[in-house]
Formats: C-alpha cells, sequence, structure tokens
C-alpha cells in the first residue's frame, strides 16, 4: 500500500467540490481521508486564494471554482484549474 499520492489534499479537496458543488465538508474530509477540521482549513484556503467562491445557502454552502486562475505549481503556471480539472474530474464509469 502506497502512503503517497499524486495530487495534494488541496486538489483532492478541490476535485470533491468540482465533483459535487453542495459536497459537505464532512463528505470532503471522509472522501479524502482527513479531518472535517482539516477541509475547512483548506477550503477556508482556496477561498482565500481566489480559487473558489463560498455561498451560503439556507444551512449548506454552495461552492464555485474560479476555472480560468492558473496553477500555483511552478512547473505548471502555463495551466489553468480549469485544465486540471477536465482531466480529473470526469468519471469514468
Amino acid at each position: 500500500m502506497r502512503n503517497w499520492t499524486f495530487l495534494s489534499n488541496h486538489g483532492q479537496v478541490l476535485l470533491c467540490i468540482a465533483r459535487d458543488p453542495r459536497v459537505r465538508l464532512r463528505e470532503i474530509g471522509d472522501q479524502v481521508g482527513i479531518t472535517e477540521r482539516a477541509a475547512h482549513r483548506i477550503v477556508g484556503e482556496l477561498v482565500n486564494a481566489g480559487y473558489l467562491v463560498r455561498d451560503r445557502n439556507g444551512r449548506r454552502n454552495h461552492y464555485t471554482i474560479t476555472t480560468h486562475l492558473s496553477l500555483p505549481d511552478p512547473l505548471a503556471r502555463d495551466r489553468s484549474i480549469g485544465d486540471l480539472l477536465s482531466v480529473l474530474a470526469t468519471r469514468r464509469d
């Protein structure tokens, strides 16, 4: 069993949100394998960096990904979040 991944927790959280913009923090934590508190911190960091917009809808949040922003990685700055998600967010069933 590997103890590493190709995507950081931030990338995995973003992928969860891309698949379900109304996903709950608890569900994000379960899917990524982190605590709900860690999911809350990461979502906050993504919001503060401008990669996510969080809108309150009743008791739930709805997230919008700012897909035109470039990736923060030095080797991939010429690609956007939308480019990454177009590859990873599509489910192959």
